[in-house]
């Protein structure tokens, strides 16, 4: 299966400003009953990416967080960002051609990046075992964020 993202829209079946019903109805109708049901948030996993949906405005879907399934796990399910999987497409390579549609990257090298305006967050942070840049960074990212196009204004 594949993830697309979609920003500044969500991850289907997920769309930012769904209600908490709504996004649980479509979470459990795609992937089985969640791991997680509470007000705030939902979450489960999808052959083994983890799956996250943040409702913290007025019962609204504000974020889905997407994460790798971890060192030496393997997914067939990709979670694809204009047809690269985030997971195992170099970071570098994917925030490359993000500033190339025109996309302002922030923060480009280091453990957390974000593309404010459509607004896509990543992060390379992770204790594991993994393949690592000169830098130290992980090569990869590690989870990755979709959100409205102020999310990370602030209140």
């Amino acid at each position: 299966m594949d993830l697309v993202l979609d920003p500044p829209h969500g991850v289907a079946p997920v769309r930012l400003g769904m209600t908490y019903a709504e996004a649980l109805a479509a979470v459990t109708q795609t992937f089985g009953a969640p791991r997680t049901a509470r007000e705030g948030l939902i979450s489960t996993s999808l052959d083994g990416i983890g799956f996250q949906v943040l409702l913290e405005k007025r019962d609204r879907v504000t974020a889905v967080e997407l994460w790798w399934p971890g060192e030496g796990r393997t997914s067939s399910t990709r979670v694809l960002l204009d047809g690269d999987d985030v997971f195992t497409v170099p970071a570098r390579d994917i925030l490359r051609r993000a500033a190339a549609r025109g996309w302002t990257v922030e923060d480009p090298d280091e453990e957390y990046t974000s593309i404010p305006g459509v607004t896509l967050g990543f992060t390379r942070m992770t204790s594991q075992e993994v393949p690592r840049e000169r830098d130290g960074l992980p090569v990869c990212f590690t989870s990755v964020l979709v959100a409205d196009e102020r999310y990370y204004d602030g209140p």
